[in-house]
């Protein structure tokens, strides 16, 4: 979502360091031009994924042993 020129100076440091540690550009409207702030070195797309403590609790090694089929069906859902 492109931001404007006056958030951008009110924060510029921040979206800077934002578009550093992200690799994410950040998108700026001057004027009804839309600018974009790019790192010169991309990041990696896994470089990009956001932590998510907790995510999974347990041992990932019981997922092996579990029955799925309780969650599988051959048949599709109906389509309106």
């Amino acid at each position: 979502m492109p931001i404007t020129a006056s958030k951008l100076r009110e924060n510029v440091y921040k979206i800077l360091d934002e578009v550093i540690e992200t690799g994410v550009p950040a998108e700026i409207v001057r004027k009804g031009v839309v600018l974009r702030i790019v790192p010169n070195k991309p990041v990696s797309k896994l470089a990009r994924l956001k932590k998510h403590p907790g995510a999974f609790v347990g041992d990932v090694e019981d997922i092996i042993g579990m029955d799925w089929s309780i969650y599988w069906s051959e048949l599709q859902p109906e389509k309106k």
